[in-house]
């Protein structure tokens, strides 16, 4: 069987993003293999067919050596497994899976950029610079004649120079979502709208813009509470510490409720999503959950939040770090209940017209099968 080989950075990313993408190879009779540092969730990614094969790296590590090591250790790795393809998920995994490719001869070669992080946040000259400096690395060295590039919103393409319709780049509805195991829910009932930010705790995720929006909204009198579930992540340069999340939950309307194992529980209990990304997204899984359990969605004008989230209909965009205007948009949403469930039952129809599990599946299968022939 041709093998495929994921590579990836964290064993829980891959197993809360990538799955589907991992059962399209299975299912498609392929030998499937995935490349990360495991910790917690080898089982899971298993239980779809796959081997894990572990590589332990710090995924915050900025030091060149560090990088060099790891880009041998992968392609002493790859000439053993001598995989026909090669999907490497996410930045870091392009420029050291791509050059340990290169290395060993391996053409084929899937890039999924899903979104830039932090890099892709910072509006400075250095934040410039470096995604300049990463365009011209992965459009230059790293790009073979065999190199695909698989994105989850279509401005991602344009910052490496590519034209989103160009016939080497696939555009995915994200990681998908199962519609059955995240039903539409009704909304709940109560007089005090619930609002759930769900993701890491990171500054780029604008939790902090959450939090002084729904002060500014209660102070103007709407009667709404913030639930905050996440953890911080540790080796993310963004995380928001501990000590600053426990503060906020000491506010009245403010709750930190750390992460959650269930996100169809906390979308039963709670009206509205809000996620004020500053950017560097591809397409936040966040999104794509609310929506399926029929949760309008507030979210800021940065790429993949705002291809997802139609304004005025599935939800509100706003400006990036702009706590005013996200306060305004709770007070429209929240003081109009029909408003909140036309626009819930908008979401829900959304979701499920290119941006399910089967849908991905399908999207990448096509471009498994386009490096294969």
């Amino acid at each position: 069987m041709p093998k495929l080989a994921f590579i990836a950075t964290e064993d829980w990313f891959f197993a809360s993003h990538f799955l589907p993408m991992a059962r399209a190879g299975v299912e498609m009779g392929l030998d499937v293999v995935v490349i990360c540092r495991v910790r917690e969730h080898h089982q899971i990614i298993a239980a779809t067919g796959a081997r894990v094969i572990a590589l332990e790296a710090e995924r915050r590590s900025l030091n060149p050596f560090s990088a060099l090591a790891t880009t041998f250790r992968l392609a002493r790795l790859m000439r053993r497994e001598s995989p026909a393809i090669v999907h490497c998920i996410a930045l870091k995994p392009i420029l050291l899976g791509g050059a340990a490719a290169r290395l060993v001869g391996c053409r084929q070669r899937v890039y999924a950029l899903t979104g830039l992080g932090f890099l892709g946040a910072r509006t400075d000259v250095i934040g410039r610079a470096a995604r300049a400096f990463v365009r011209g690395l992965i459009r230059g060295w790293l790009e073979s004649k065999g190199t695909r590039y698989l994105f989850e919103n279509e401005d991602d393409p344009r910052l490496l120079g590519l034209d989103p319709n160009q016939p080497n780049v696939t555009i995915v509805g994200g990681a998908g979502i199962d519609p059955i195991a995240l039903p539409e829910y009704p909304m709940p009932g109560g007089p005090t709208v619930r609002i759930a930010v769900i993701a890491r705790m990171l500054w780029s995720k604008g939790i902090d813009t959450a939090v002084e929006a729904t002060r500014l909204a209660r102070a103007r009198g709407a009667n709404v509470e913030l639930s905050l579930f996440g953890a911080p992540d540790p080796s993310n340069p963004k995380a928001v510490p501990v000590e600053t999340l426990r503060a906020w939950s000491r506010e009245p309307g403010i709750s930190w409720y750390g992460p959650t194992s269930s996100v169809g529980d906390v979308w039963e209990t709670h009206h509205l999503a809000c996620l004020p990304s500053r950017g560097g997204e591809g397409l936040p899984r966040t999104l794509l959950e609310s929506a399926s359990c029929g949760r309008p969605t507030l979210t800021t004008d940065v790429p993949g939040c705002r291809s997802f989230v139609r304004e005025g209909l599935d939800g509100y965009v706003v400006p990036p770090d702009d706590p005013a205007a996200l306060a305004d948009a709770i007070l429209r949403i929240a003081t109009d209940r029909d408003l909140l469930a036309r626009m819930g039952r908008s979401a829900a129809r959304r979701v499920r017209d290119g941006y399910t599990e089967a849908d991905v599946m399908g999207s990448v299968q096509t471009l498994y099968r386009s490096l294969l022939t």
